[in-house]
């Protein structure tokens, strides 16, 4: 499995998913939720720990790495988000496939393929380009420090908001997986599917880049913008992925 990593930028910075984030991050999620439509986020303290246990054991089967993550400007944590559909085509070609299986040693092995999903933020990290920096730091890790040909990102095809902002960021829309699963809300819901490819990554990073810089001295339109890319889903009802 990938192994646990701390990734620092201006704005915020992504700490590996631990107990000790269970009660600062209920705090976070028990801000406005009314952002949360299509996310799934915790609700109380005992559903956190129950939500950082189960991305931890996740973790430790090799599934995902999860991340708390942390305002620069005073240290607290504001959300979470994570890598997972972790895929590795290294090794001899075998069939049928097993996914998500390293070839190797798995304690060094690194995916030639992930998602990034399940990712959230507290209202009041919300439009200050905090989740622009995130997003960053998670794609310049997958494809610069891993080397990945393909990062997914996915959303409800009903989260017009979120769709048009990874959009906006340069990933391509892989098409609408129809009655694809059960949204949040319990209705069957439909499933966007988008992606970025490692010779697309260049591009993708200038735009990231450029929205953060704007954001630094943001107006109301910027703010509106930056906020359009929360609410990316992830797990069994649906995930953001930039791929």
């Amino acid at each position: 499995m990938p192994v646990s990593v701390a990734l620092a930028g201006r704005t915020a910075r992504l700490e590996p998913l631990a107990p000790h984030h269970a009660q600062a991050l209920a705090e976070a999620a028990a801000e406005d939720r009314t952002s949360y439509a299509f996310t799934p986020v915790p609700q109380g303290l005992e559903a956190t720990e129950r939500y950082i246990d189960h991305a931890v054991a996740e973790q430790a089967a090799g599934r995902m790495l999860p991340f708390a993550v942390i305002s620069a400007a005073d240290g607290r944590v504001v959300g979470a988000t994570r890598f997972l559909e972790l895929d590795y085509w290294q090794g001899p070609l075998v069939w049928p496939s097993v996914p998500g299986v390293p070839y190797g040693d798995p304690a060094s092995a690194v995916p030639d393929a992930a998602e990034i999903g399940n990712t959230w933020l507290a209202p009041r990290a919300q439009g200050t380009g905090i989740n622009s920096e995130i997003k960053l730091l998670m794609l310049r890790h997958a494809f610069e420090t891993w080397g990945v040909r393909r990062i997914s990102l996915r959303a409800d095809a009903r989260n017009t908001r979120s769709r048009a902002a990874i959009e906006r960021i340069g990933a391509t829309c892989e098409g609408v997986r129809r009655a694809h699963s059960r949204g949040l809300d319990g209705a069957v819901r439909s499933t966007a599917f988008y992606s970025i490819l490692d010779e697309e990554w260049p591009a993708v990073r200038a735009i990231i880049e450029l929205r953060i810089a704007t954001i630094t001295s943001p107006s109301a339109i910027n703010r509106a913008i930056d906020r359009e890319c929360i609410g990316h889903d992830g797990g069994a009802a649906g995930r953001l992925i930039l791929a």
